[in-house]
């Protein structure tokens, strides 16, 4: 199972207000980056990502909205990888042992 492929024409589960664009097209799968997980040439692994459209994107990545506080990003995209988690959870797509 691909889980990145899943993210294709979500809504995007990050949900910045005043930034979502709400458009399932442009969502696509934005992983966390976190020193000890992900890194120079390092993507963290799949089951670390959300559907983020891809205003909600730029701001994770800080190509746009600078502006917006470093940490409520964060806490944005944290929060969209639980809520990407659960649905996948209840789907029976990600199965905890």
């Amino acid at each position: 199972m691909n889980i990145t492929k899943l993210c294709r024409d979500q809504p995007c589960f990050v949900r910045l207000p005043d930034v979502c664009n709400g458009n399932p097209e442009t969502t696509v799968p934005a992983h966390i980056r976190l020193i000890g997980i992900s890194g120079m040439g390092i993507k963290a692994p799949d089951f670390l990502l959300c559907p983020a459209c891809s205003n909600c994107h730029d701001a994770i990545d800080r190509r746009r909205y600078m502006d917006l506080d470093r940490d409520y990003v964060l806490k944005a995209h944290y929060e969209g990888v639980f809520r990407w988690q659960k649905q996948l959870y209840d789907r029976e797509l990600l199965v905890v042992a």
